[in-house]
């Protein structure tokens, strides 16, 4: 398939945008609307965030601005949904805890969600000077699949990775599996999304074929980035190495049964208001933008709806929702 970099899909142009914002929980709940839709419970769980007009099918054509009553995010423009699996922590006695999320820098109060970026070029290139093509209604992607537990069945999926905290303004360097010691300040569990289109596709069946990474290079190396979102999961009570397996693995196992870490996976579904996403692309402006409106944090932790599926995710659970195979320690 011929594949089209998002960059050559306009004009190019001296622009220099990069907005990052922070989007706290919507739910926690066992459906997946991609992957899944219409199934009640889904394989595994998930985090959720953005608008509240989440539902299990999630239909292409859905008008998911005009359904939206409010937003997790902070640019109220933004009522897309983004989603995760859940990480838990496996203690020796066999039991599970879900680990919480903390807030990023920059964002403090804001319950659990992601920091999620839309860029140009690499976070660090304050010219932005790549031109991009926002998503269109009925746009929606997948990146990372949930079924590896290999390095070489994670490859492709170039920048799903994690971060081991050594305090909160760490970003390298960055691995594929999961940290294998005691991370002081959390685990960032980093999803990129891939930067090229093939310019006619909104969704494939798979949810991937119609996007691509660079076959040289990545984001950082000057190639446009549409979209990220790094999630920090709050491991710091689950620090004392007495409490971690005897065999000297790391204890923490996805949702989707993962204890290696290559099956971390996001998925995205597009619902930006109007041309609010392409005017702000399109606009000189560094992390926030004078195109979008602002809510507090204290109004996005206020956007909450109920969960499909009502089970028990909050106490230490002998198994994890779903009971998925937990895959080897190794």
């Amino acid at each position: 398939m011929q594949l089209t970099s998002l960059m050559a899909l306009a004009l190019a142009a001296p622009t220099s945008a990069l907005i990052r914002f922070s989007c706290s929980q919507l739910v926690i709940d066992r459906i997946d609307p991609l992957v899944n839709p219409g199934m009640a419970p889904s394989p595994h769980l998930h985090q959720i965030i953005g608008g509240n007009s989440l539902n299990v099918t999630m239909d292409p054509a859905k008008d998911m601005p005009g359904e939206s009553t409010c937003t997790t995010c902070q640019f109220t423009e933004d009522t897309s949904n983004y989603w995760t699996a859940v990480l838990f922590f496996s203690a020796r006695n066999g039991t599970f805890k879900r680990v919480p999320i903390r807030s990023n820098v920059g964002f403090d109060g804001a319950e659990g969600g992601m920091t999620v970026y839309y860029m140009q070029n690499g976070l660090s290139d304050y010219q932005q000077r790549s031109k991009v093509t926002a998503f269109k209604p009925g746009f929606r992607m997948l990146v990372g699949d949930s079924t590896a537990r290999s390095a070489e069945q994670a490859v492709k999926y170039k920048q799903v990775t994690y971060t081991c905290l050594q305090d909160m303004l760490t970003r390298f360097p960055e691995t594929k599996d999961l940290p294998n010691k005691t991370c002081p300040e959390g685990v960032m569990a980093n999803i990129r999304f891939p930067t090229c289109w093939d310019g006619k596709n909104l969704d494939t069946a798979d949810h991937m074929s119609h996007m691509a990474y660079l076959v040289n290079g990545t984001f950082d190396s000057q190639a446009p980035c549409p979209e990220t979102h790094p999630t920090i999961w709050d491991t710091r009570q689950f620090n004392d190495p007495n409490e971690w397996p005897e065999d000297g693995s790391q204890p923490f196992v996805w949702s989707m049964g993962d204890h290696t870490g290559y099956g971390s996976h996001g998925d995205y579904v597009f619902g930006w208001k109007g041309d609010a996403l392409q005017r702000t692309m399109d606009t000189p402006c560094y992390v926030t933008c004078p195109t979008l409106t602002t809510q507090s944090i204290a109004n996005q932790n206020k956007c909450k709806i109920d969960r499909v599926v009502d089970e028990d995710i909050d106490s230490w659970l002998t198994e994890i929702p779903g009971s998925p195979q937990i895959s080897k320690k190794f």
